[in-house]
């Protein structure tokens, strides 16, 4: 058996998230679609990073087994990509360990979230606008706060599958990149809704409605009715997933 990860990236403005469901479409229902018709057979596609509807991602990966082993002296990914919807790429495909999990084996995600002050036409579908007072001093304090804990139970919205709600956060910053706000976070895995609520919350300190302690007290106290899951999806991406080196060493 032969095992491939998959490299994607997709705008995610007309899907219902990453994962395959039922009634609605997915970038994994788009890629397994064009797997199927290219290779004329059924692929069980594992996903890396669950993104939800309407979350974009610059990178993200599947994983599948094959039978055979794939001939790489063909171009499968222009041809795939000719199948596929325009919002949705495959960067590459590659062999890992038969061993190797897309999921299980990825040491960190790294999402960023960006804001527009100002209105831009440019900007829609790839980031929020907030067109309000921000101090970025109070959003980089609560950035900061957040590297203090591991237990993120109150920024995850209910009814997810996840077994534990300990995050190792490797980095929380905000910082302007020309004239785009943006939230910066890499950790080991993150839970369903936990940028979008850190995010919303945090803004709620940048415009004083929200003092840093309280911040503080929401993570503690697992405060689910005082977190802000807000801000629209639009405006988070998922930049890159890394993993162990030694699953791509055959």
């Amino acid at each position: 058996m032969y095992r491939y990860f998959i490299e994607v990236a997709y705008k995610g403005t007309n899907y219902s998230g990453f994962q395959i469901q039922q009634n609605a479409n997915s970038i994994q229902s788009e890629v397994n679609n064009a797997l199927k018709t290219f290779f004329r057979k059924n692929f069980q596609l594992t996903g890396s990073s669950r993104t939800d509807a309407g979350v974009h991602a610059l990178q993200n990966y599947f994983h599948f087994d094959s039978v055979e082993e794939l001939n790489f002296e063909k171009d499968f990914t222009y041809n795939l990509n000719a199948l596929l919807p325009k919002d949705i790429v495959i960067k590459k495909i590659f062999p890992v360990k038969s061993s190797a999990h897309c999921r299980f084996d990825a040491v960190s995600r790294e999402y960023k979230y960006f804001i527009h002050q100002d209105k831009n036409p440019f900007v829609l579908d790839t980031a929020f606008y907030f067109p309000f007072k921000i101090d970025i001093d109070l959003l980089n304090q609560a950035a900061k706060e957040i590297m203090s804990y591991d237990d993120f139970e109150s920024f995850s919205k209910k009814n997810t599958q996840a077994k534990t709600s300990i995050c190792k956060i490797i980095k929380s910053e905000w910082y302007w990149e020309n004239d785009i706000l943006v939230y910066k976070v890499v950790a080991n895995r993150f839970l369903r809704g936990m940028v979008k609520g850190l995010v919303g919350t945090m803004l709620k300190c940048a415009t004083g409605k929200l003092a840093i302690q309280q911040f503080s007290n929401i993570i503690e106290n697992k405060d689910l009715s005082r977190v802000y899951f807000s801000p629209p999806s639009h405006g988070l991406v998922l930049q890159v997933v890394k993993f162990r080196d030694d699953i791509f060493s055959l």
